[in-house]
């Protein structure tokens, strides 16, 4: 396998950023697209019937290989072995950087239950970590950390025993190194209330028939964190989950994750594009390389 520079593997990583996706989207061409790849040497492996999205594709190989990964290799993994392999986008949903409390969550996914998965990549410090793991218990049943072999035995020795261990392989498997535990009855329902928007958080609560007072929208805040206080935590839970699950619903992305290529599914389900936008998106990945090249 030929070596990269640091530079070369940093444009390859940036061609799977927001601003190359959403421009894609927006215009059905990406100057920005044009400009990384010709900080690469990748075009002169590809063969002349070369796509765009054979391109992403191709770079994705690369930054997959131990070494070179980022978040986004992880969260492709998750997304492709997780939610689209044991899953679907029919039956389970998917939440990108989560927030609770001080911390984000990198991704969540509901079905029957919430689980988090924290990732810890080759380029990421351990130093966050057990702040985020407990963070995360005072929302989501499940916490997983996912991390490379090489980070493995440190998050084994800082992080609880209810917390599960995955490791991302050299092969790009995920494997299970401890389980999780699912304890819903270990959250914080004030927790979960900060977490959500207001509109979720008046769903949950008419769904467990609880009323939601008519205040003005100055007290609403302070009168709805009252109410969420007494709740029951694995009730709660559960109608957080159905809850989640309605409002950030993404079924009706599938036809355009099934037309893109494997390596940007991960991007169109936590970068939204408008759905006029869909096509343009599509169009563009199926462009050949060499007119791409000529794109401004």
């Amino acid at each position: 396998m030929k070596a990269h520079s640091s530079a070369q593997l940093s444009a390859l990583t940036r061609l799977f950023s927001a601003a190359v996706f959403r421009e894609m989207a927006k215009k059905g061409q990406s100057g920005l697209f044009r400009c990384l790849l010709g900080q690469t040497d990748l075009i002169e492996h590809l063969d002349q019937s070369a796509t765009v999205g054979d391109t992403f594709d191709s770079a994705f190989d690369i930054l997959k290989i131990v070494g070179h990964r980022d978040e986004y290799i992880y969260r492709a993994a998750i997304t492709q072995k997780v939610l689209m392999g044991t899953h679907s986008l029919r039956t389970a949903s998917m939440l990108n950087e989560f927030r609770i409390g001080s911390c984000k969550a990198d991704l969540v996914i509901l079905n029957g239950t919430a689980t988090v998965y924290e990732i810890k990549s080759e380029r990421d410090s351990l130093a966050r970590l057990v702040n985020q793991v407990e963070n995360y218990k005072r929302v989501f049943a499940t916490v997983n950390v996912i991390a490379s072999e090489g980070h493995i035995q440190s998050v084994l020795d800082i992080i609880p025993k209810d917390v599960g261990v995955l490791c991302l392989s050299k092969r790009y498997r995920i494997t299970s190194v401890r389980e999780a535990e699912n304890c819903p009855s270990r959250i914080c329902p004030v927790a979960v209330f900060e977490s959500l928007r207001m509109a979720e958080s008046i769903a949950v609560l008419q769904a467990m028939g609880i009323e939601v007072p008519e205040v003005p929208n100055t007290q609403k805040h302070a009168a709805m964190r009252d109410l969420f206080a007494k709740v029951d935590p694995v009730l709660l839970h559960v109608e957080m989950v159905r809850t989640l699950k309605q409002t950030r619903n993404l079924a009706p992305l599938s036809d355009l994750v099934d037309r893109l290529p494997k390596s940007l599914q991960a991007a169109a389900l936590s970068m939204p594009v408008h759905r006029s936008e869909h096509s343009r998106l599509i169009d563009a990945t199926a462009t050949p390389l060499r007119v791409a090249m000529t794109w401004n």
